[in-house]
């Protein structure tokens, strides 16, 4: 067994050693301590956190402060149970739902993320022409894959922004974004999957598609709520009960053909940055100040976001949860020195933050939803390159058909440890 093996099974153990503090410090009130990320085999210095910059987490709503025996801390919320965690030296957060929305983060390895639902990752740092990069190595279902994201001071928080590890040629892109000639009837073939048959009264899918920007709506709003489906499989029994009378009512609110074209739209507006960032991509890594979140909230444009991972957030009558899948949009300016957003949610599964109301997201968490939309649509991009053609799309244009560029800074970055999952 070598060194990186005995790290990452060492990481675990803690991880089942903190779990216990977890459900003891809950048993007699628990309590909340910040994160802090790691760098390689050092930890990466950030600014201080403004507390209420990720206020989906770091603060749950309704629920109490407290400290716990052996140096832990915990925290619960409205429901009772317990959100976030810090044992030693790492911290677990998890959602309303009780799945983790974190993981472990050490600040003398890299980063260790870890989920009941079979996911997780481990981060490393490195530098690219004196731009710092974070490598991800995902791992779903003993499956990895990479991810790239820039770490990007703003207004004083701490945030990480997706960087393309592939760049596709413009003639690409622009197939991406303009209409087809003739609209595609596709078969998914998820209609029949138990999370379809979850959702299916939520969530359905165009009849035909007369775009590749639709195609990608459809698929990112399918991805998200299909890892959704088996994180919530993964949670306790509780939990799943919960949800499952959630589901009896999702039927009766489906999301709107218009709240779909608002994520169409804003598909393509990520389809363009990608696209100007491909231009530029061998001279210059992202600017993760355009790129990122930094931009949306100054470009007077009324984005959509599409939650990720369940949040607590502020709304008028105290707190709410947003779940996977929803949809949410910015509600006017931010004001230059808030850390966090006003946003209306457009879209929702349940009844706890109803459709129309007014709900406070910190800006982290917005960037996450950013991330996570950013690199669902480059996985999107990627099946529509290769299902071109004859039984698939309409054939691409030889100059689109090219493969794509790995980019700079993903073709130095530290490679994963395989033995490591």
């Amino acid at each position: 067994m070598n060194r990186s093996t005995l790290i990452f099974s060492a990481l675990l153990l803690s991880s089942a050693t903190a779990e216990s503090m977890i459900a003891a410090a809950h048993a007699s009130k628990p309590a909340v301590a910040p994160s802090v990320p790691g760098k390689g085999a050092t930890s990466i210095r950030h600014k201080e956190v403004h507390p209420e910059a990720k206020c989906g987490r770091c603060k749950p709503a309704g629920g109490e402060l407290h400290s716990a025996r052996g140096g832990s801390k915990a925290a619960s919320g409205r429901d009772g149970q317990s959100r976030d965690a810090h044992a030693r030296d790492m911290d677990f957060h998890h959602g309303p739902d009780g799945m983790r929305a974190g993981g472990i983060e050490r600040r003398d390895h890299p980063v260790v993320v870890a989920s009941r639902g079979g996911h997780g990752y481990i981060q490393r740092s490195y530098s690219y022409r004196g731009h710092e990069f974070d490598h991800r190595t995902y791992y779903l279902h003993g499956v990895a894959y990479s991810r790239f994201y820039q770490p990007y001071h703003y207004r004083g928080i701490a945030l990480h922004v997706y960087a393309p590890g592939f760049y596709y040629a413009p003639a690409f892109y622009g197939w991406a974004y303009a209409p087809w000639a003739r609209p595609v009837a596709w078969e998914w073939g998820w209609t029949g999957r138990p999370w379809y048959r979850y959702y299916g009264g939520w969530f359905r899918p165009y009849p035909v598609y007369t775009s590749p920007s639709l195609w990608l709506t459809d698929y990112l709003v399918a991805q998200t709520l299909e890892v959704a489906y088996e994180e919530r499989m993964a949670a306790a029994a509780a939990a799943a009960a919960r949800h499952s009378t959630q589901a009896a009512d999702l039927a009766s609110s489906p999301m709107q053909p218009e709240v779909k074209q608002a994520i169409v739209e804003e598909v393509r507006r990520q389809l363009a940055l990608e696209n100007d960032e491909a231009r530029t991509s061998r001279q210059n890594p992202p600017d993760p100040a355009s790129s990122g979140l930094a931009r949306m909230l100054g470009d007077g444009i009324a984005h959509v976001f599409v939650v990720a991972n369940s949040l607590e957030v502020k709304s008028g009558g105290g707190e709410c949860a947003v779940t996977e899948g929803d949809v949410i949009q910015l509600n006017g300016p931010v004001a230059p020195d808030s850390v966090a957003a006003n946003l209306v949610v457009l879209a929702t599964k349940g009844n706890d933050c109803p459709k129309g109301s007014i709900v406070t997201v910190g800006l982290a968490d917005l960037q996450e939803m950013q991330n996570h939309m950013r690199a669902t649509i480059d996985q999107g991009l990627g099946e529509l390159h290769s299902k071109q053609g004859p039984g698939g799309f309409p054939a691409l244009p030889q100059s689109a058909a090219v493969p794509p560029v790995q980019s700079g800074f993903a073709a130095i970055a530290p490679p994963p440890d395989p033995t490591a999952r």
